[in-house]
């Protein structure tokens, strides 16, 4: 066997399993499957079900050789096995876990980019919508939509080293702000010109064409259009060409000025890409709307019909469901529901975080929730499937845990972490940190801990690859991409770190109290104690009893009112006892961020800081997990165009 080395993969690993499995030459079926749940992954990685064990072991019965050759194995991109085992549900493998977060996080940033490349190839996106859309309010919620699709495929296309071109050029101001607003970055002008010859020159290729004819009348009509240039019949040219997928509905097509000017773009544009890309081959993916979509399908035989280049012939269809709004008496375009949105936003975080809205960084806070809430409602679905939206104000919540605002707020947490980290650091508190080769990783025991690093960490480059895989030679026109993938493993992935972090002390603090804060009211809600002289002295404020003036951001409260206290005073308090907070919002402060409220911006003095020196290399190990953890966030956002937020 091979030793062992390169950038950990889940593929890779399945594929040798399967491998050292069946002896066959060929390439065996898949038998093996990667474990994801926190209660399986207790006790195994990977499991070849006994089902499938019984079709190539007589009785399901594992000859012992061949185990000994799964434990022993050591391949390019396999992790180290810890051990493998015969037991009722099938053969069950587990990986040496010290070594794998080692390993994984001693290079995150391999694991931050994707498992293939595409290095050099070229592909058109043409987002449909955008050419029959000449104003902004004549843009619907299904064209949002397939805009949001594209700018996120070409975003994940770009990162496997594709050179993507997209169509057409916006040059409405309108139009341009308001993607400006949603970050997304579209040309408002072509990368090349299409000058009238070009028109002029299928305009003669269609004049010698077999399947067009002079435009006629139809019944009820009393002169042509303007721009009626020709009628061209698809049907007998789909017949003679045995092209498939196709409306069966499709035949008589009126030719335009206008639909010979996206020929002529198009063209254009596939000749500007042979002559920069290698190979001289260019693909055109057309982003569809579903309601545009027989529109499209006659341009594409016309394109077909007029030019018979290859280029012509590579030609795909990606269609977007329908977007519908529940419960919605009137039709709602994209600037209302942005707008409606942003005000839903702006008010949630009011309600939550009270005057501190108004400061001029929220501004820029609330449009990244606001982009992220759209993007996420918009792209979390498979691209075919239709949405429908919930508009109601109880939908936008950065406690949802399906919502871009909910990624959007675990993220600002980690950068609380580690801004408080640093804090620390500065303060003497905690010492530099180590480099990576120095951290002892084996500390890493605790269930979530493995979870965050095998599920997410370890997959991500085969995500990214996965949401960028357009399966272009397959047959028929319409084709299929996993544009929901990085939206749902950012919303897993929340939800993992989000249970994790609420459950696990990560910066080497005590839980417990100093003894020199002894105060410890039986009933908070009931009973309003002052806390110690020294406390006050501590915060640099008189001792009236009440901590007056601080602004708590949970819901907006004012302290000082009669009976307030500091809530970083309370969450102490009756962290001590274990029990609630009045308000119902605090947890333990160690497991977060020490020396600071759970959902407020105020620090506890270094009195209740009391580092523990010994939980020190536990704390590093587990910090480098995070920073894994975050650059993983941060890449998956940046292919939505979302940047990170580092408070909220």
């Amino acid at each position: 066997m091979e030793t062992g080395g390169g950038r950990f993969g889940v593929s890779e690993t399945l594929g040798a399993l399967n491998a050292a499995l069946k002896k066959e030459p060929a390439p065996p079926a898949s038998v093996w499957f990667k474990e994801s749940s926190a209660r399986n992954l207790r006790s195994r990685d990977f499991l070849a079900p006994q089902a499938a064990l019984r079709a190539l072991f007589a009785g399901g019965q594992v000859p012992k050789d061949i185990i000994e050759d799964v434990i022993s194995l050591k391949c390019p991109g396999v992790p180290p096995l810890q051990s493998c085992q015969q037991t009722p549900l099938g053969l069950t493998v587990q990986l040496q876990r010290p070594a794998a977060f080692q390993q994984v996080l001693n290079s995150i940033a391999e694991f931050t980019k994707p498992s293939q490349s595409a290095s050099g190839q070229s592909i058109i996106l043409n987002c449909t919508p955008l050419r029959s859309r000449r104003s902004l309010d004549m843009l619907s919620l299904s064209n949002l939509r397939a805009i949001l699709v594209t700018d996120h495929l070409a975003e994940v296309l770009r990162i496997q080293g594709m050179n993507v071109h997209l169509l057409p050029a916006v040059p409405d101001e309108g139009i341009q702000k308001f993607l400006h607003q949603l970050r997304v970055d579209w040309p408002s002008e072509l990368e090349t010109a299409c000058i009238p010859e070009d028109v002029l020159a299928l305009k003669q290729v269609l004049s010698q064409c077999p399947y067009a004819t002079a435009p006629g009348l139809e019944p009820g009509q009393t002169r042509l259009a303007d721009d009626l240039i020709f009628q061209v019949h698809l049907k007998n040219f789909l017949a003679q060409q045995s092209l498939e997928g196709y409306d069966p509905n499709l035949d008589g097509c009126l030719v335009t000025e206008e639909k010979l000017r996206v020929l002529a773009e198009l063209r254009q544009m596939v000749l500007h890409c042979a002559g920069t890309g290698p190979g001289g081959c260019c693909r055109v993916v057309h982003v569809v709307s579903c309601e545009g979509e027989f529109q499209q399908q006659q341009v594409d035989l016309l394109w077909r019909m007029l030019d018979l280049g290859a280029h012509t012939a590579l030609q795909k269809h990606l269609v977007c469901g329908p977007v519908k709004v529940a419960n919605s008496p009137s039709p709602v375009g994209a600037p209302q529901y942005f707008q409606l949105r942003r005000c839903q936003m702006y008010e949630a975080s009011v309600m939550k975080y009270g005057e501190l809205v108004q400061d001029d960084s929220w501004t820029e806070i609330i449009s990244v929730l606001t982009s992220a809430a759209i993007r996420f409602e918009m792209l979390s679905t498979a691209h075919q499937s239709q949405i429908i939206l919930d508009l109601e104000d109880s939908s936008i919540s950065t406690k949802g845990t399906k919502s871009g605002a909910f990624v959007m707020y675990n993220c600002a947490r980690l950068a609380t972490l580690f801004k408080t980290y640093q804090q620390a650091v500065e303060q003497g508190a905690y010492p530099a940190f180590p480099p990576a080769s120095e951290l002892n990783f084996s500390l890493l025991r605790e269930e979530g801990e493995w979870l965050l690093l095998f599920n997410y960490i370890l997959p991500f480059p085969e995500t990214l690859s996965q949401s960028a895989q357009l399966p272009l030679s397959s047959k028929g026109i319409r084709i299929t991409a996993s544009t929901e993938a990085v939206c749902k493993f950012l919303i897993h992935l929340s939800m993992d770190f989000s249970s994790y972090y609420n459950r696990v002390h990560i910066l080497g603090v005590s839980g417990d109290p100093p003894r020199e804060t002894a105060w410890s009211p039986s009933h908070p809600a009931r009973e309003q104690r002052p806390p110690p002289a020294g406390f006050s002295a501590q915060l640099g404020l008189p001792l009236h009893g009440k901590l007056m003036g601080w602004q708590c951001t949970n819901r907006g409260a004012q302290l000082g009112k009669p009976g307030s206290h500091c809530p970083a005073l309370c969450g102490l308090s009756t962290m001590w006892r274990r029990a609630p907070h009045p308000a119902g919002a605090l947890r333990e402060w160690g497991g977060r961020t020490p020396g600071s409220c759970s959902l407020c911006s105020h620090l506890l003095p270094p009195l209740f800081q009391e580092p523990l020196p010994h939980l020190f290399s536990q704390m590093f190990a587990r910090l480098q997990l995070m920073r894994g953890v975050r650059e993983v966030i941060h890449r998956a956002l940046a292919t939505l165009h979302l940047p990170p937020l580092s408070q909220i």
